[in-house]
């Protein structure tokens, strides 16, 4: 049976930070099947990525709740999928039940690990198929959460590879991108110390800071303690254009968060051909190859980051090589063209009941 008719569940779409439900949702439109977007909360309108303009998809997009179950009536879609685990997943599971058709979800960081739904094993079993992004994430989902293995698809996130190729890096001083959101979670604060052992080492570098958030405030203090106002500059929240403007660019990406679930700018970074310090939590194992594509350290700890870091600045042959290598590893495990084949593949299966029993 083939799927030409689905909607998504969402907590607020656009989000800046979410380029890959974006994403993945484009590449789902771009294969024929009419979807519609139930948005439970307006997204950003300030920054608004080229890939939801492009494909069209504000105007999928359905904002208003108490409109949700007329347009499911109207499209009468095959399948619902939902984005996160907590609200999304609640409000896809409720209209489900009242149309009567499949839905599956996926489970990303947040919502596995730190703030999972109390009812996560019943979710999953009550759906056609939980996603999630990482090997770590369905490891925990079942010895924590009580998820049940055979319900799980691991399906990494996906990026336009045609699109974030490598550009011209190799500027001086060198170029360290972090795309992060100014979150406690993903650990700024470590980075710039890290950044601060290594400029007192005397290498010359530079720190773009892409991304915005509550610790902004806190983290250009920090930058001023460590004496790094002229190394690291915060460019704020951009268009995923820019983003890629700035890992064209860039010779090394960070990520120094402490907790993750398959963090797209690490994927972003290596179609680029980017090297990447990053520590070594959730999936991010997973992603960058130790001592191939990059270099993973322990969480929490800002000399062996400051260790890492310095190692590639100082070593451009060593930057190229491992460049290379992750962007042969993206090309193979990264494409967004990749994840939604596997995505048809659960959801082809899960909507191919509904054919025994309707005829």
């Amino acid at each position: 049976m083939t799927l030409e008719r689905m909607a998504y569940v969402v907590d607020g779409f656009p989000k800046v930070t979410h380029t890959f439900v974006a994403g993945e949702i484009a590449e789902v439109v771009r294969r024929g099947v009419d979807v519609r977007i139930l948005s439970l909360r307006p997204g950003d309108a300030d920054v608004v990525h080229g890939v939801v303009t492009s494909n069209g998809l504000l105007d999928r997009t359905v904002y208003e709740p108490d409109r949700f179950e007329a347009t499911i009536e109207d499209l009468r879609p095959q399948l619902i999928h939902a984005h996160f685990a907590r609200r999304a997943t609640a409000k896809a599971r409720e209209l489900s039940a009242a149309a009567r058709v499949p839905y599956t979800f996926t489970a990303h960081a947040y919502d596995v690990s730190r703030r999972p739904p109390d009812d996560m094993a019943e979710r999953a079993a009550t759906s056609a198929g939980l996603v999630t992004v990482s090997r770590w994430n369905a490891d925990y989902l079942t010895s924590h959460l009580g998820v049940d293995p055979e319900r799980i698809h691991v399906i990494p996130c996906g990026i336009d590879v045609d699109r974030f190729t490598p550009g011209e890096a190799g500027e001086r001083p060198p170029l360290v991108v972090a795309v992060a959101r100014l979150h406690p979670v993903k650990n700024l604060a470590l980075l710039l110390e890290a950044c601060a052992c290594v400029a007192a080492n005397g290498t010359r570098f530079r720190l773009a800071i892409i991304g915005e958030g509550d610790e902004r405030e806190a983290l250009e203090r920090r930058c001023g303690d460590l004496g790094l106002g002229g190394i690291v500059s915060f460019a704020g929240n951009v268009t995923q254009e820019a983003v890629l403007g700035w890992w064209r660019r860039a010779d090394v990406g960070v990520l120094s968060s402490d907790s993750e679930g398959m963090p797209v700018a690490l994927m972003e970074a290596a179609a680029c051909g980017v090297p990447v310090v990053a520590t070594a939590v959730g999936g991010v194992p997973d992603m960058v190859v130790e001592g191939m594509t990059g270099r993973l350290v322990p969480p929490g700890d800002p000399a062996a980051f400051a260790g890492a870091l310095e190692e590639f600045l100082s070593d451009p042959v060593l930057r190229r090589r491992m460049g290379a290598a992750a962007r042969r590893h993206a090309v193979e495990r990264f494409s967004v063209a990749h994840q939604v084949d596997r995505l048809m593949e659960v959801w082809t299966r899960a909507i191919a009941p509904a054919v025994g029993v309707g005829g």
